[in-house]
């Protein structure tokens, strides 16, 4: 079992491809976890959804998405960070509400399925937003 972190650092424009290559990356992560292949598919699904519905809050003078990926002995998480104007939560709702279908009858349309937590944060003009995939049994109140 993994005791420190791996991790995952890389910036990205807006392009499909670099948010499916960061879902290899996410899926390298939760296979050598452990995980189960539908969760692996179903994580990997997720983190390329998340990508995908952040590129357009990119803008062109802040073309890019951070992206940072960790390995812990318990989770998986994803820290997806973008620069500009907007409020991490403006267009990203709809990310929060297919948090709460998760285990719903509408969680088969859930894009954001593969993950347990959902988080936001703005700081100094940059909008974050973490993703969590717990591994195992989920964290009470969670």
């Amino acid at each position: 079992m993994v005791t420190e972190p791996n991790s995952l650092r890389v910036q990205i424009d807006a392009d499909r491809r670099l948010a499916a290559a960061v879902g290899g990356a996410a899926r390298y992560f939760a296979d050598a976890a452990g995980m189960e292949n539908g969760k692996v598919a179903q994580l990997q699904f997720s983190v390329v959804a998340a990508c995908v519905q952040i590129f357009q809050y990119l803008t062109e003078d802040h073309p890019h998405l951070q992206v940072a990926l960790f390995r812990f002995v318990d989770r998986i998480e994803l820290a997806l960070s973008h620069r500009g104007d907007a409020s991490p939560a403006v267009g990203l709702d709809s990310i929060a509400g297919f948090a709460g279908q998760v285990g719903s009858a509408k969680a088969g349309k859930n894009p954001f399925v593969g993950f347990d937590r959902i988080q936001y944060e703005t700081r100094g003009g940059e909008a974050v937003t973490r993703l969590t995939k717990y591994i195992g049994k989920v964290p009470p109140g969670i």
